[in-house]
């Protein structure tokens, strides 16, 4: 159950029909608010200088402007409110428009008196004043902020990149993170949720591309007891699990569309029904998906759906590959060699550093931890990582010249193996194979510490004939 709200909270509503406004002043005043209310730009403006407010909802259309100048009104007195635009059914130009202005939610017409409880309940949970360390993703100094997930790096690609989700951090709309793999699309997720008013809440990650489709139904929104054999008691779902928090989707584009329509049903009501259940189940959870894919040509080519993609795409973050930061490089090496060595003295010699920023890195941060994760289990000097260690090729190497031509890696190799590729599958064999023994054998720990995913794994071990066929 929520938190009732305390009686003294005031709202500030402003809406040229009367009608609606009365229908929210009657429904907020429920919840124990105190609402004042304004029928025009006008007249919001004076209300905003009269009193403080804990929330602003505001209709798009006003008589005299719009709901864009109210938020402009608002930041011009540098007012710390946050405020929820009130947009026409379907225009998603007007709702995208709010947001980039600073409105932290939108509601569509005809407003749902559920939907907007939500919203209240959720807006008057914002903190009144962020703190910089807050908004960056780094530490604040409180028990609760020690570890909150935090952006590595000096670059101007990422000092933006920092700014932008402090930003978005503060809103409770949808937010797609796109980016190659091992970008840090999920570290960006988690930045989200743990830098806004939800991070007291579950983060709950999702990788839409490892649930059997059969499943993925009973799993994103739960089942009820004798639904389907095996279903022996009442299980709740992704959604439901993530309540007051945020559900990450991850590889979103590998949804099948018949669960992309549930998910669009979802996203609008903000209700779910579990498998053999009758009755919908309101939930309140923020949306942040993710994929390394295109979802635009996705749209195009009829793989995702386009009502979909506008839903997920309302807000978007692109998160740079790591040959587009090559003076961050060094920084992100180094936490992360210390992060995997557990702090131990190790530091890369000025050779390794160089080694790194030139490496263009197809795989992104998740390759170079692969790069160093190896040289730490393979250097012979523990305390000193040097160039050689690294194991990395630049010239004639056919994964790097996939990633710059587009080309597979492979292709054109037909008339025989190149003595460069019978090294780069020896050192790969040795990789594996050290890995494997670290973990006696466990096939989806020796991926983890490799940092590459199970199927990846699985598939370098068949090429290299060190699988069973039926594995």
């Amino acid at each position: 159950m929520a938190k009732k709200l305390e009686a003294t909270t005031r709202v500030l509503v402003v809406d040229d029909e009367p009608d609606l406004l009365t229908l929210m002043q009657l429904t907020l005043t429920k919840l124990g608010l105190e609402v004042v209310t304004a029928d025009s730009m006008q007249s919001a403006v004076e209300a905003l200088d009269r009193q403080t407010y804990a929330l602003c909802l505001t209709d798009m259309q006003l008589g005299d402007g719009t709901g864009l100048d109210v938020l402009a009104a608002i930041a011009e007195r540098g007012l710390d409110l946050p405020c929820a635009v009130i947009t026409a059914f379907g225009n998603a130009d007007n709702a995208v428009a709010a947001l980039k202005a600073g409105a932290f939610d939108y509601l569509a017409k005809p407003v749902s008196l559920e939907q907007l409880r939500t919203l209240v309940k959720s807006a008057i949970k914002l903190p009144e004043k962020r703190s910089a360390s807050a908004a960056t993703g780094a530490p604040s100094g409180n028990g609760a902020a020690t570890n909150a997930p935090s952006l590595v790096g000096e670059s101007v690609t990422i000092d933006a990149l920092r700014l932008l989700l402090g930003k978005l951090a503060n809103t409770l709309t949808p937010v797609h993170v796109c980016g190659e793999s091992g970008t840090g699309k999920e570290l960006a997720a988690r930045i989200l949720h743990a830098s806004g008013p939800r991070a007291a809440g579950p983060f709950v990650a999702v990788n839409c591309g490892a649930i059997p489709e059969n499943l993925m139904e009973s799993e994103f929104f739960g089942y009820r007891k004798g639904a389907f054999t095996g279903a022996e008691s009442d299980r709740d779902g992704f959604f439901q699990a993530a309540s007051n928090g945020t559900l990450f989707l991850d590889e979103v584009a590998d949804l099948p569309l018949a669960l992309q329509v549930k998910l669009l049903r979802a996203i609008q009501e903000k209700k779910v029904r579990k498998v053999g259940h009758t009755v919908e189940d309101a939930i309140d959870v923020r949306i942040v998906s993710a994929t390394h894919k295109n979802l635009g040509a996705l749209v195009q080519s009829g793989h995702f759906r386009q009502d979909l993609f506008y839903r997920l795409n309302v807000l978007q973050v692109a998160m740079p590959a790591l040959r587009e930061i090559p003076t961050d490089i060094a920084v992100i090496a180094s936490r992360t060699l210390a992060r995997i060595t557990g702090g131990t003295a190790t530091t890369l010699s000025p050779g390794a550093l160089l080694a790194l920023a030139r490496y263009p890195f197809p795989g992104n941060v998740r390759e170079l931890e692969n790069v160093l994760e190896r040289a730490v289990a393979l250097a012979e000097n523990p305390s000193r990582i040097e160039a050689a260690d690294l194991r990395l090729t630049l010239d004639d190497n056919p994964v790097t010249q996939a990633a710059a031509t587009g080309t597979p890696a492979g292709a054109g190799t037909l008339a025989g193996r190149t003595p460069l590729q019978d090294f780069l599958d020896r050192s790969e064999r040795e990789t594996l194979e050290l890995a494997l023994s670290q973990t006696r054998g466990n096939r989806t720990q020796a991926a983890k510490l490799l940092g590459i995913t199970f199927r990846s794994m699985r598939y370098r071990l068949e090429r290299l004939g060190m699988e069973p066929d039926d594995l």
